[in-house]
């Protein structure tokens, strides 16, 4: 048997149907930027989330760094965050001219350890970035009361947490913005790449809406006085009318931007797949009690159920083996498929060298890379595929 570590074609066949159908009605309606289906899915996911904006964008990358943008983390600026992530949460800390912090992590949850946080706080601190890693959420309301202590934004980075609960509250919802990635492997996937950010702040929201396309038109010159720009009013000098194709308002432009829009046919498809997001988390729930059981009395550190009152929604299961290499080797003979997230924790890796971290900074970061083995938990993993990973599992146990 093979057992894939992901498999996007299930998926797409069993809502194939709906799918097909939205994506021919966008092609006849030939709205493809910024259509009626993304104010539509960005209302849909304000709703689902709890918040008061739901800000479309191109990527989860982008996210994060219109996200630190509209905190106003600025160049020399410091932003602390987690070493054991995808390069992506430090990346956009860079992008925009700040310097990632890096702490160590909870060996739980493997987020980061509030009580680390607070001694790397300097006053060129600007924002927390915590990561709700494998859809576990962080310990946001610790993190919340040192960034309020300390006046600092927190962005959270959810990229990997759509439809995970922290005590009641959405992933993403957390902080003072949450932003999401639609990768087509996370729990709510488009079809390419697609990225959200989401918020309770007026002032954030209308300032990723102006970013995110080129800082230009009415929402353009509102994010320009938000920060304390002078800016007229687009509707005073702008000469022409919007049909549709043609936006007179994007050629009057009040702040440097970047262009990062969500097309018209990946909100549809998001549209349909959100239909079906805490059904697909539960199916995930479901496989990770599974496995629960069946790797419990072996020599491996499995991720809690719901550790302190979280609901995670499994983007991953990962377990710590002491041979990650032995596993991994061992479960790819057998034609299993595994990620093996991270190898190198962020601290480590080569482009942050001039930052100063050394092995050993950050020991439980990289006792978590070493030993980290996600197995197959999408939600259309049946059961008989699982109980063969199981059973490959306990049979490498036995013979090492």
């Amino acid at each position: 048997m093979k057992v894939p570590f992901f498999n996007l074609e299930r998926q797409y066949r069993a809502l194939q149907p709906e799918l097909e159908q939205r994506v021919v009605e966008t092609l006849r309606g030939c709205s493809f930027i910024e259509g009626p289906a993304v104010k539509a899915l960005e209302a849909e996911l304000a709703e689902y989330l709890g918040v008061r904006h739901a800000v479309t964008c191109g990527n989860g990358t982008d996210a994060l760094k219109l996200a630190l943008r509209a905190c106003r983390v600025r160049a020399g600026d410091e932003v602390i965050t987690s070493p054991f992530t995808f390069f992506a949460s430090a990346e956009a800390i860079a992008a925009v001219g700040a310097v990632p912090v890096f702490t160590d992590i909870d060996p739980v949850t493997l987020n980061l350890d509030p009580a680390r946080i607070e001694a790397a706080v300097t006053p060129r601190t600007r924002a927390i970035m915590p990561v709700d890693i494998f859809g576990v959420p962080a310990d946001m309301d610790a993190i919340n009361q040192i960034a309020n202590r300390h006046h600092l934004a927190v962005v959270e980075d959810a990229c990997q947490a759509i439809g995970a609960e922290y005590r009641g509250r959405k992933a993403g919802a957390l902080g003072d913005v949450g932003c999401f990635s639609f990768y087509p492997t996370k729990n709510l996937a488009a079809f390419g790449d697609g990225g959200m950010i989401a918020t309770d702040d007026d002032g954030i929201a209308t300032l990723c809406r102006a970013l995110k396309a080129h800082g230009n038109g009415k929402t353009g010159a509102k994010a320009a006085r938000l920060l304390g720009l002078d800016a007229d009013d687009p509707e005073l000098t702008v000469v022409g009318q919007a049909d549709g194709l043609y936006d007179p308002f994007k050629y009057y432009n009040y702040l440097v931007g970047d262009n990062s829009r969500l097309d018209t046919l990946q909100a549809e498809v998001l549209r349909v797949k959100l239909a079906h997001l805490d059904r697909f988390n539960a199916l995930r729930a479901e496989n990770a009690r599974r496995y629960q059981a069946g790797l419990a009395d072996l020599p491996l550190r499995l991720p809690p159920l719901e550790p302190d009152g979280m609901k995670p929604c499994w983007h991953q299961y990962a377990v710590m083996s002491e041979d990650k290499p032995g596993l991994v080797a061992f479960l790819g003979e057998a034609g299993i498929g595994t990620g093996a997230f991270y190898p190198v924790p962020l601290h480590l890796q080569k482009v942050f060298q001039p930052l100063g971290y050394r092995e050993g900074s950050l020991p439980l970061a990289e006792q978590a890379c070493r030993q980290s083995v996600c197995l197959p938990v999408y939600p259309e993993l049946s059961q008989e595929e699982q109980q063969y990973v199981i059973d490959a599992i306990r049979r490498f146990y036995r013979a090492a």
